[in-house]
C-alpha cells in the first residue's frame, strides 16, 4: 500500500488482526514495535492499541526525509502474515494563488496570498521578501501612505498568510517571495503599471487574487458587431433606393 507525507507532518498507518503484531522498517529490518511496546530510541515512533479492538496503528511524528521507504505489519504466526506500506516524503512547499506574473495599476491595493500545505507541524513564522530584502511593515514611508499589512491564519487545512500592499507605487514592482519557517518558499513577480491596460491586472473590487479582463476581446467583438450591422444596413437601404428607382 501505497501512503504519501508531506515533510514534518505525522504520519499513521494501521493494520487489523485479532493477535499482537509487529511493526518492522524493512531498509534495515529494524523491529519498531512488537505488540504494545516500542524497541526504537527514536521517540517519534509509536503504537497505539485501543482495548477489545483489533487495530494496531503505528504513528510517526514530524516525518523526515529519512523515513520514507517500507513498513511491515507481520503477525508472528506460521506461515508469517505481513502487510507492507510504502511511506513517501514530500518536501513541504508554499504556493502564492494565481498566476506567477502580477499585474496591479498604480495607486490600487497589492494582494498576494500564500498557502503552506503543512497541516500537523503550522510554520511558526510566514516572512515575505521584496527582491532581497525583508518586507518591512514599520518604515515612515509605509504608513505615510496607508500601511503595508500581513494577515496569517491558521486552518485545519494549512496556513494562510495574506500580504497587502496599499497604493501601490512604481516602485512596489519586483520579485515577492513567501517564506515559511517549515517550507520551500515561493515567488511571484509584481507589475506595477502607470497607466497601461493589461488584459490580465488586479482590481480593487471583489474580484480576488488575480482577475482576467478581456478588454480588447470586447473591444473587438463590439467593432464585429457593429461593423456587421452597418453593413446589413448598407445592404437594406441599397435595396430600398433600387426598389424605389424601377417603381418610378
Amino acid at each position: 500500500m501505497q501512503t504519501a507525507s508531506i515533510d514534518n507532518a505525522d504520519v499513521i498507518v494501521a493494520c487489523q488482526y485479532e493477535i499482537p503484531v509487529s511493526w518492522i522498517r524493512k531498509k534495515d529490518l529494524h523491529i519498531l514495535t512488537s505488540s504494545i511496546h516500542t524497541y526504537t530510541g527514536d521517540a517519534r515512533f509509536s503504537v497505539k492499541h485501543p482495548e477489545s479492538s483489533d487495530e494496531w496503528t503505528l504513528k510517526i511524528e514530524y516525518v523526515q526525509p529519512r523515513d520514507a521507504g517500507i513498513y511491515e505489519c507481520q503477525v508472528n504466526t506460521e506461515p508469517k502474515m505481513n502487510l507492507a506500506f510504502t511511506l513517501r516524503v514530500e518536501a513541504a512547499q508554499a504556493k502564492i494563488m494565481g498566476q506567477e506574473d502580477v499585474y496591479v495599476k498604480k495607486g490600487s491595493t497589492i494582494s498576494l496570498m500564500c498557502t503552506v500545505n503543512v497541516q500537523s507541524t503550522p510554520p511558526s513564522s510566514v516572512s515575505w521578501h521584496h527582491g532581497g530584502a525583508v518586507v518591512d511593515f514599520d518604515s515612515p514611508s509605509v504608513h505615510h501612505r496607508g500601511g503595508v499589512s500581513l494577515e496569517t491564519e491558521k486552518t485545519e487545512s494549512g496556513t494562510t498568510s495574506r500580504l497587502l500592499v496599499t497604493q501601490a507605487r512604481l516602485s512596489d514592482s519586483g520579485n515577492y517571495t513567501c517564506i515559511p519557517s517549515n517550507a520551500n518558499p515561493a515567488s511571484v513577480m509584481v507589475h506595477v503599471l502607470n497607466g497601461e491596460h493589461p488584459a490580465a491586472m488586479q482590481h480593487g473590487g471583489s474580484c480576488g487574487v488575480f482577475c482576467t479582463v478581456p478588454i480588447i476581446l470586447l473591444t473587438g467583438t463590439t467593432l464585429l458587431i457593429s461593423n456587421l450591422l452597418r453593413e446589413e444596413y448598407e445592404q437594406i437601404r441599397v435595396k430600398s433606393i433600387s426598389t424605389k428607382k424601377s417603381n418610378k
